[in-house]
């Protein structure tokens, strides 16, 4: 999230890899070409980087060769289906070595599932083999698992074993299931804090978790690890630069994934990740960055950034990049309950409007042909509302979707980063919605570094506008500190829009229990971040119920 403005190069170009053709914007936007050249050559560069065949494989390390632990770096599970459930884990007994401590060598890791903790009955298993080529991480995708039932997994390399994790299933396709429990999670700076809050959610009872973007900045962390100020431990000087290479993400994460309680949190529930821009970089749009760097030399980065997102992430195959483009935007069902449309709205985007600062909406921002989650996604995204029999219908996303006026004036400015700055896009999603009959449609929302519940309105400059569904934004982790219950802003944002039911600037997550009759979601928020230990409460709960959108104080 960022507010400030960028220069851009006079020529800029937008690159929708999915789209059969290059939509036009704003006369500006219009002078962009399709990179051919650019795609082809950020292709070449990472789709060569794959694990070898036959006699040019890589040797395989012995393992009774590997001396210390090298499950640093957790396990964790994700995107469960009602027969499925990817399992992960990344081998680093030197975490923070570029090669991991386990050089070019591939390993053979043993994984298995069971349905108790002490793996007194084990239903699979198996062996994996860990690639030099993808950071050693270990992706299974678990097949012939029961519905709607818990499981426990745990990975083996020689005599090491790796701490045991906890997941389930998905109940079964169409089945009448009566209530789901979630959190929803976003934007865990590492330099601003402990992830205390991630350790009070991995003492949640819930089914999974939804990561909605900035699972790591790409901004430098000093020796001290920025505003935990370490005395204990000095963190390598390889994390004091942004990062740009493949090794400088990889490294992140590994920073990032050695933290305990994010550690405690995967290895209790399964998680459903989606990014937002901070894994690559700050407010970038498509092929655009935030420098005005050439786009041949950004769709690299891009590439880097995704292809470790993937090697870090409970994904499964249909995930992995294919150079700069990888497809996650996805769908997930709960029986009849819910379906879960998650969204991309980062790779596809036209780039923001203005300069990219908060700005009134204008004949820029509202050219109907911009687009935030591109034209295959949006396609995707409609039909699946009107192919579904699902109660609620909740769509995990990175920015803000309802308006979020900054000011009282009549031409108040807005965020051109968010659904505001691309209003067209929205008024089309919304549009598809009422044509669904989408009744009971819930936006999950990260970025923001606030919790927000608000009404998603006909017409957000009319209050008594029907109501089309809610949104819950969901703080930060960590980013932004340790926040205010009531920000500066606070007075000026819930009078200047009246859809706006609550504002907290604290950190913390969201925790959403989905029924038959209605939904509750709680807020909560932790006392502190830049000290470890905080306690956690509720700051505040609603209701929405089941065909009759608008939120209701619990």
């Amino acid at each position: 999230m960022a507010l400030t403005g960028r220069q851009r190069p006079p020529s800029e170009h937008a690159f929708s890899p999915h789209d059969a053709v290059l939509r036009t914007a704003a006369p500006h936007l219009a002078r962009r070409r399709f990179l051919t050249v650019t795609a082809a050559a950020a292709m070449l560069a990472f789709s060569t980087n794959r694990p070898a065949r036959g006699a040019t494989a890589a040797p395989e390390l012995d393992a009774a060769r590997i001396t210390d632990d090298p499950f640093t770096l957790g396990v964790a599970s994700g995107d469960p289906l009602p027969d499925s459930v990817l399992i992960w884990t990344r081998l680093a007994p030197e975490p923070f070595a570029e090669d991991g401590g386990l050089g070019q060598q591939r390993v053979a890791v043993q994984w298995e599932v069971a349905l108790d903790e002490w793996f007194v009955i084990v239903q699979h298993q198996g062996v994996a083999t860990a690639h030099p080529e993808y950071a050693h991480s270990v992706h299974v995708d678990v097949k012939g698992m029961l519905p709607d039932s818990h499981y426990y997994y745990r990975f083996r390399v020689g005599s090491w074993i790796s701490p045991v994790g906890r997941t389930r299933t998905a109940p079964a396709e169409g089945s009448d299931t009566d209530s789901l429990r979630l959190a929803a999670v976003a934007c865990q700076a590492y330099q601003d804090g402990y992830y205390t809050a991630h350790r009070h959610l991995a003492q949640e009872d819930v089914d999974v978790v939804f990561h909605l973007g900035d699972y790591l900045y790409e901004y430098p962390v000093d020796s001290a690890g920025g505003d935990r100020r370490y005395t204990d431990r000095k963190l390598p000087d390889v994390f004091n630069r942004e990062t740009t290479t493949l090794a400088d993400y990889r490294l992140r994460y590994a920073l990032y994934k050695s933290d305990p309680d994010l550690q405690a949190a995967h290895a209790r529930h399964p998680f459903v990740v989606t990014w937002d821009d901070h894994e690559t970089e700050n407010n970038y749009a498509g092929a655009v960055d935030e420098k005005g760097t050439a786009p041949e030399q950004f769709l690299v980065r891009r590439a880097a950034a995704y292809r470790a997102y993937w090697e870090n992430q409970p994904l499964r195959a249909e995930q992995l990049p294919q150079g700069p483009d990888a497809r996650l935007y996805r769908r997930l069902s709960w029986g009849s309950l819910a379906q879960f449309d998650i969204l991309d709205t980062r790779q596809y985007r036209s780039d923001q409007a203005y300069n990219d600062r908060p700005h009134a909406p204008g004949p820029e921002s509202d050219d109907p042909a911009r687009t935030l989650t591109g034209a295959a996604q949006e396609r995707w995204l409609l039909d699946g509302w009107r192919n579904s029999a699902a109660l609620w219908h909740v769509m995990p996303q990175q920015v803000c979707f309802s308006q979020r006026r900054f000011d009282l004036t009549a031409s108040a400015p807005v965020s051109m980063d968010a659904w505001d700055g691309y209003r067209a896009s929205r008024d089309r999603v919304m549009a598809g919605a009422k044509a669904a009959g989408v009744d009971n449609w819930m936006v999950l929302t990260g970025d923001v570094h606030v919790g927000y519940a608000f009404d998603i309105k006909e017409d957000f400059d009319d209050p008594a506008s029907r109501t089309l569904g809610t949104e819950f934004t969901c703080t930060s982790i960590a980013s932004g500190g340790n926040g205010a219950r009531k920000p500066t802003e606070w007075d000026t944002y819930m009078k200047a829009n009246p859809h706006l039911k609550f504002f907290d600037g604290r950190r913390g997550y969201v925790r959403v229990a989905l029924g038959r009759e209605n939904a509750q979601a709680d807020f909560r928020t932790v006392s502190a971040i830049t000290t470890p230990g905080a306690t956690v409460s509720t700051a505040a709960s609603f209701v929405t119920e089941v065909g009759s959108p608008g939120l209701k104080s619990a």
